[in-house]
C-alpha cells in the first residue's frame, strides 16, 4: 500500500507527468511497455471503476489475455484482489491528465447573465471599488483592542495579544451562546476539526456532545431576533471587516480561559462587537489622512469605468461609508475627478436597511459645509452627493429597475440578497480571496492529490460492502489514507478552517448563500475588462446525482 508522504500531499512519483498519458496515449503505453493491468473486473456502479474496467478490456483486446495469468488472478483471495484493485487504480491515476488551470482573474457565473441586457452598473465602495491592504485589518484590531481595555476595562495584558490574519477565514459562524467559532456547510452540518474555543481546537467528541450531532437545527442557526437588545444564537461573519473582530474575539477568549477567568460568552461577544463598531470614525480619519498606507491602487479601475461610460452605461455608487472617507479613497484610487464617473453617488446608505426601508428620505449633502440640506430630493444630478434614502425612492427617481441593473458588492447579504430577492436586480459578488483559492487549486500537487482522493473514494464506494473479514483491515487502511488526504488538503488553504468555499465534500454555508444571491462572482471588478459589454456569462452545467456522469465528462 502506498501511504502519504510527510514532504508532500501525495508522493509525486505516484503521479508521473501525465500530459502525454491521457486518452489514447494510455493504450499506446500499455502496448509499448507491456503494462499488465490486473485483469480483475472491478465491480460497482462507479465512473472511475468503470473507466479502469474499460481500459482493462481494451488492453486484453490489443495485447491478448494470458489465460494462465487470468486463471491466477481469478484464484486470488478477496484480500489480494483488493490490493490488485488498489494498484490498478494507482496505475490508472498516474495516467490521468491533470485538469487545466483555472484563470484566477476569470468571472464565474451562478446564473445566466447577458451584459447586453444591463443598462445600469452599480457599485459598493469598501472591498469592491476599494481594495484594502492587510494594514487596515491590523489597524481595526489594534483600535478595537484599545477600546476593550480603556472603555470596557478588560485586563491590560490583552494588549500583548497579537493579530494573526491567517487564523480565520471569511464566512465562519460564531456561536454566541457557547463561545465557539466554527465552520458550517451548505447542509448546516458542522465540519469536525474546524471548531475552536479561542485558539484551541475542540475534540470531535466534545463538539458532538455539545450539539448532539453534526447537523445544526435551522431554528438554532437562523433563529429570528425579536428585539435589538436580544442576541441571536449564532452569527455569520461574512465580510472582510469581520476578520479582525473574529481574531480579537478568539484571542481574548483564549486569554481568559488560560488565566482561569470566568466570563459570559455572550457578554464578551457584545463587548468586542461594540468596541470594533465604535472605532470606525477613528479608523476613517486615519485612513483618510494616509490612504497610501491602507489602499491598493488597481490601475485598471479607471479604464473599466471609462469603458462602461463610453458604451453608454449609467453608473451609480451606493455605500455605507461616509463621504469624506469615500472621497479621500477614490481621489487616491481614481483621481480628483472621480465623481464624474457616477451618475448618482449615495453615501451613508445604511445597507441592508436601504434596500428594505420605504420612508427614509434622501438628503442632498454639501461637502463644503459638511451638512445635509433640507431640500426635498426629487432628482439626482451627476457630481452631487446624496445621503441616506431607500431603494424604492431611488428606483422611482431614476427609473432603473429589475434586470436592467447590475450591482456589485462584497457582502452576499448586506449588498446582494435584498436587491436580487425583492427588487430583481442582477448581482455580482467581489470575493477578494477567490484569486488565492484558485492559485492554490492550480498547484500540481493539489491536482495530483485531488485526483487520487477521487480514486480512493471510488474504491471505498465499490468495495465497502464486501462480506469477508479478511478484507476489513484493507478497507480500514483505505479509509485512513483517504482521511489523511482530506485533512492535508484542508490545511493547504488555511491551517485551522480550510477553504472558505468548501468543507471536505460540500460547499460551505457561505458558498451556498453566495451562489444563491450572486449571478456572477469574481475577485475584482476590473476582471470584467476581459469581456466585452455584450458578453453572456453561462453557468456551468453540472451533473445532478441522478444524471449520467458521462454527459458532463
Amino acid at each position: 500500500m502506498h501511504s502519504l508522504s510527510k514532504s508532500r500531499l501525495i508522493p509525486k512519483d505516484l503521479f508521473r507527468s501525465s500530459k502525454s498519458l491521457g486518452g489514447s496515449h494510455f493504450e499506446l503505453l500499455v502496448v509499448r511497455r507491456g503494462l499488465q493491468l490486473s485483469g480483475v473486473e472491478l465491480s460497482g456502479p462507479n465512473p472511475i471503476i468503470n473507466s479502469i474496467n474499460r481500459r482493462n478490456r481494451y488492453h486484453n483486446k490489443i495485447v491478448g489475455s494470458d489465460t494462465a495469468n487470468s486463471k491466477v488472478t481469478e484464484d486470488l483471495k478477496p484480500r489480494e484482489q483488493l490490493k490488485k484493485a488498489y494498484e490498478d487504480a494507482l496505475t490508472y491515476c498516474r495516467s490521468k491528465k491533470l485538469p487545466e488551470d483555472v484563470d484566477p482573474q476569470a468571472v464565474f457565473a451562478c446564473n445566466r447573465l447577458n451584459l447586453r441586457d444591463v443598462d445600469v452598473f452599480g457599485f459598493d465602495y469598501d472591498y469592491t471599488l476599494a481594495c484594502y491592504r492587510p494594514e487596515l485589518e491590523q489597524l481595526i484590531y489594534d483600535l478595537g483592542r484599545q477600546v476593550l481595555i480603556n472603555s470596557f476595562k478588560y485586563p491590560r495584558e490583552i494588549e500583548d495579544l497579537d493579530y494573526n490574519r491567517n487564523f480565520a477565514v471569511r464566512g465562519l459562524h460564531y456561536d454566541i451562546q457557547k463561545g465557539l467559532l466554527l465552520k458550517v456547510d451548505s447542509f448546516m452540518q458542522i465540519q469536525l476539526g474546524c471548531v475552536y474555543r479561542g485558539l484551541t481546537q475542540l475534540p470531535d467528541d466534545e463538539v458532538l456532545a455539545m450539539y448532539g450531532s453534526r447537523k445544526i437545527p435551522v431554528n438554532y442557526i437562523e433563529a429570528p431576533v425579536r428585539n435589538k437588545n436580544e442576541s441571536p444564537n449564532m452569527v455569520q461573519l461574512a465580510d472582510l471587516f469581520s476578520l479582525p473582530e473574529m481574531n480579537l474575539l478568539c484571542n481574548v477568549t483564549e486569554f481568559l480561559h488560560n488565566n482561569g477567568i470566568d466570563f459570559c460568552p455572550e457578554s464578551l461577544f457584545r463587548d468586542i462587537k461594540d468596541s470594533v463598531q465604535s472605532i470606525h470614525p477613528t479608523m476613517h480619519q486615519i485612513v483618510s489622512k494616509q490612504p497610501e498606507n491602507y489602499l491598493d491602487i488597481d490601475p485598471l479601475l479607471r479604464e473599466y469605468l471609462s469603458v462602461l461610460k463610453d458604451a453608454g452605461k449609467k453608473l451609480f455608487l451606493i455605500t455605507n461609508s461616509p463621504y469624506h472617507f469615500v472621497d479621500r479613497g477614490l481621489c487616491y484610487i481614481l483621481g480628483e475627478d472621480w465623481t464624474d464617473f457616477f451618475d448618482v453617488t449615495i453615501v451613508s446608505a445604511r445597507k441592508p436597511h436601504f434596500f428594505s426601508a420605504e420612508r427614509t428620505p434622501f438628503r442632498l449633502y454639501d461637502p463644503h459645509i459638511d451638512a445635509r440640506l433640507w431640500d426635498r430630493v426629487t432628482s439626482f444630478e451627476p457630481g452631487k452627493i446624496y445621503y441616506g434614502g431607500n431603494v424604492k425612492q431611488f428606483q422611482a427617481i431614476t427609473g432603473w429597475k429589475g434586470e436592467k441593473v447590475l450591482y456589485f458588492g462584497d457582502h452576499p447579504y448586506t449588498d446582494l440578497a435584498d436587491v436580487t430577492l425583492h427588487h430583481g436586480w442582477r448581482t455580482g459578488a467581489i470575493i477578494r480571496e477567490l484569486a488565492h483559492e484558485i492559485e492554490t487549486l492550480n498547484s500540481p500537487d493539489f491536482k495530483y492529490t485531488m485526483n487520487w482522493l477521487q480514486f480512493m473514494t471510488s474504491l471505498l464506494e465499490s468495495y465497502q460492502d464486501l462480506d469477508d473479514a479478511s478484507c476489513d483491515d484493507v478497507i480500514r487502511e483505505w479509509q485512513q489514507e483517504r482521511n489523511k488526504i482530506r485533512k492535508s488538503t484542508k490545511r493547504i488553504f488555511n491551517n485551522q478552517f480550510g477553504s472558505m468555499f468548501r468543507t471536505h465534500m460540500n460547499p460551505t454555508f457561505f458558498s451556498k448563500r453566495l451562489f444563491r444571491f450572486a449571478d456572477i462572482y469574481t475577485s475584482s471588478v476590473t476582471n470584467l475588462l476581459k469581456y466585452s459589454v455584450r458578453h453572456t456569462f453561462y453557468p456551468r452545467r453540472g451533473a445532478l446525482p441522478h444524471e449520467y456522469r458521462s454527459w458532463f465528462n
